[in-house]
């Protein structure tokens, strides 16, 4: 091959070499972005996971800080619950004692009971029922409970002893015709009393 052949050859090779690197070159740099791309798509999914993660173990410790407060305040409710029932327990047992004798102290708060509850009716013509064992204690003292209720009232007001009752002790008033009843029997007072305590211990679990 003649000189001049082997410029042209030689040309022709080098610019072929020469767009072979080219090709090469810009093959590497799209491959060099593509994984550039690729770790920075995986390092944005890694933190995507990590921070889904995140979330779902704050809200799985949220679930299970609140679940544990519940149960603490349930644990406390029932707590309260049998302090209170063993406090009426006591209680009843002590009423009953006192209600069994004829104590000033009862017969003092049986006519209060009376005095109370026909008040609250508004006096005129009622009954007032009684277990068979305090209608002595108390028959006696009718017509000056009957005055103070017409003082408190402003209205004419008749006591009369009804049919006895089984009841640990107080009473129960009502009008005559049976329109209007309040028991104020010492189960009565107590169970009113205790509703109300159970009340405010529910309060505590909810608030």
């Amino acid at each position: 091959m003649n000189s001049g052949a082997e410029k042209i050859v030689s040309s022709i090779l080098s610019d072929a070499q020469g767009e072979a690197d080219a090709i090469i070159q810009e093959a590497e740099t799209k491959a060099t972005s593509i994984i550039s791309e690729g770790e920075e798509q995986a390092q944005m999914e890694k933190e995507r996971i990590i921070e889904d993660a995140k979330k779902q173990a704050n809200m799985k410790y949220q679930q299970i800080i609140s679940e544990a407060k519940m149960n603490a305040r349930r644990m406390e409710l029932e707590g309260r619950e049998e302090v209170i029932d063993k406090a009426f327990t006591k209680a009843e047992e002590k009423l009953r004692n006192i209600a069994s004798t004829s104590s000033a102290e009862y017969i003092e708060s049986l006519k209060n009971i009376v005095k109370e509850a026909s008040a609250e009716i508004g006096g005129g013509d009622l009954l007032v029922l009684l277990k068979e064992e305090d209608v002595s204690k108390i028959k006696d003292s009718l017509s000056d409970i009957q005055k103070e209720v017409e003082n408190t009232t402003g209205n004419k007001t008749t006591l009369e002893i009804g049919d006895n009752i089984k009841t640990i002790g107080g009473a129960v008033v009502k009008t005559k015709n049976g329109e209007i009843e309040v028991n104020n029997t010492i189960e009565a007072r107590m169970q009113r009393f205790k509703k109300a305590l159970r009340s405010e211990v529910a309060q505590v679990l909810f608030k």
